[in-house]
């Protein structure tokens, strides 16, 4: 697990700060959404994150290793079937902070930090899927574009004649008038 900053911890010694966040991670498993300090948010979101990501590999050593912070087995099964299913298709940021103001009592910065299960939005799945098929389609792409390159060139040389044909029409205008004015 991400290792303890040094310095002042939540609450106490380490023991207890490790302790403190496998209760809160286990809170947010099993309710989706908890209601906590902005403090212990920011401190809980690596932690969960790395839980649920151990969840998606759902193999028998990474439940092992869940389970040796998470007591409830019951919290670790619905992360390991529930939570890692719901989030198989995202890569990552699986949880969301959102501050709500200060709490009544002692005017302490309150969050909420939740799972986000909904899945990937549309835009970023047909992004992805524009970025497979170019590059499928990239063999292809470089022929298409040689012919475009090939056009724009052909393109260039016939506006730069009909440029240089017309400066000599303009040229021999002018000397025309000159031409005249000698005789």
């Amino acid at each position: 697990m991400p290792t303890p900053t040094k310095g002042p911890r939540l609450g106490g010694g380490p023991a207890h700060e490790r302790l403190m966040l496998a209760n809160l991670a286990a809170a947010l498993f099993e309710h989706k959404r908890i209601t906590t300090t902005v403090t212990k948010a920011k401190r809980l979101k690596p932690y969960a994150e790395r839980l649920v990501t151990f969840a998606k590999r759902g193999d028998l050593a990474s439940r092992r290793r869940v389970l040796g912070l998470i007591s409830n087995k019951g919290v670790v099964h619905e992360l390991f079937t529930d939570i890692a299913g719901a989030v198989a298709n995202r890569d990552g940021g699986y949880t969301r902070i959102t501050k709500i103001g200060n709490r009544k009592g002692d005017n302490a910065p309150m969050a909420v930090i939740e799972l986000v299960l909904e899945p990937v939005s549309a835009k970023q799945a047909v992004v992805a899927e524009a970025t497979q098929a170019a590059a499928k389609a990239a063999p292809a792409a470089e022929v298409v574009e040689e012919e475009v390159v090939e056009a724009e060139a052909v393109e260039t040389e016939a506006v730069e004649a009909e440029a240089e044909a017309a400066e000599t029409e303009v040229a021999e205008a002018e000397e025309a008038p000159a031409a005249e004015d000698k005789k």
